[in-house]
């Protein structure tokens, strides 16, 4: 980041709710553990809160915590996972009695944030900061550290060619089948959706890490993450990936004036003479005034970003229009910490080819 006067200041880090354990001579974890246990003692001093608290299991207690040691910090950036950044940022704010970040911590700068797409997050961090905050992508996971956002003003990311990670790519059309390729680096096309695979210096060959990526430029290379290889609708031959779910939700919350929180989507499956449809569970942090001009909006904006979909729903001809349920509140929060899931290190099912999550989630948001 070119502004360095934020390393006078300290950096807010949330990682994964996590500890480390040791059997005989190895001691093993969650990688944010791993690598918050082996920071060396100058990343340390301009870090918050300090190892004990980040190396918490319990995320409630952890949370608590965070918000005592950093209340009173002078913060001059921020790194994590956008979802439960806000969940830490949200309850510091109410804590404090404070409206805005910047009445807390006037030096706050930048947001280096990955793990999942800022893009549902964006408008909810807008709401919680007066001036206007930088916000930088890292691409890294427990398998490798793939990417950096190194224009502010692009969103691009430069795919690290010289990190001990040899890159290939099947072309999404021929994911999963007999006859998928793997493509080099130098074999790539701008445009095209590819599942990632990567053979490291750490051990892993030919491992499909779960994410699909787009290249929009080879000279040098750059990407953007699409998607998920099981993260996605296929049911009826529509393809939704969750970077087109994202933009129709953008779109339908800029034309109803509406906030989404969270998500999760799943197929309806035909039964009989019934037609398919997708079922939605979406948690707003501001409601739209008119839930059905909301349904209709996502519908058509599914339709202007995904030419498959809109096939499936012309005329209703293999697609009805989406079913959608309002959550209550703090409800994804609730079923992640049912199935031992907070924590940075754990992402929300936002697309499934199943009703396994849809079904859940609306069973639970039910008890209420």
């Amino acid at each position: 980041y070119p502004e360095t006067d934020i390393f006078m200041h300290k950096n807010l880090r949330i990682g994964g709710s996590s500890e480390l354990y040791q059997k005989y001579d190895t001691r093993f974890g969650d990688l944010s553990a791993i690598l918050i246990d082996n920071l060396p003692f100058y990343a340390e001093m301009k870090n918050i809160p300090n190892r004990e608290i980040s190396l918490m299991s319990d995320w409630n207690v952890k949370m608590n915590a965070i918000i005592n040691a950093t209340k009173n910090e002078d913060v001059g950036s921020l790194t994590g996972v956008p979802s439960w950044m806000l969940v830490v940022l949200n309850k510091l704010l109410a804590e404090t009695g404070k409206n805005y970040l910047d009445e807390l911590w006037p030096n706050l700068e930048v947001f280096f944030h990955g793990g999942i797409s800022f893009k549902p997050y964006a408008e909810n961090y807008n709401l919680i900061t007066q001036k206007k905050l930088n916000y930088f992508e890292l691409y890294n996971a427990s398998e490798g550290f793939f990417g950096i956002q190194d224009q502010l003003h692009s969103k691009d990311l430069l795919l690290l060619l010289d990190n001990g990670i040899f890159y290939e790519f099947i072309p999404m059309e021929e994911f999963g089948s007999e006859t998928q390729r793997f493509l080099t680096i130098g074999e790539v096309e701008v445009g095209k959706n590819y599942a990632m695979v990567i053979t490291t210096n750490g051990g892993l060959w030919r491992y499909i890490i779960g994410d699909t990526v787009r290249f929009t430029s080879t000279n040098p290379h750059r990407i953007v993450v699409s998607g998920r290889t099981k993260h996605y609708i296929n049911a009826f031959g529509e393809e939704l990936m969750i970077e087109n779910a994202e933009e129709a939700l953008k779109r339908a919350c800029m034309q109803t004036n509406s906030i989404v929180s969270e998500y999760s989507a799943g197929p309806i499956f035909m039964q009989g003479k019934e037609k398919g449809a997708h079922e939605w569970i979406i948690e707003f942090d501001k409601e739209p005034e008119n839930f059905e001009q909301f349904i209709d909006c996502l519908d058509k904006s599914l339709q202007e970003v995904n030419s498959d979909y809109e096939a499936k729903r012309y005329n209703n001809m293999t697609l009805n229009r989406p079913i959608v349920h309002k959550a209550r509140k703090k409800l994804f929060i609730e079923w992640m910490a049912s199935r031992g899931k907070l924590g940075g290190q754990n992402k929300v099912p936002r697309l499934a080819n199943t009703r396994e999550f849809i079904e859940l989630l609306i069973e639970l948001n039910n008890r209420s």
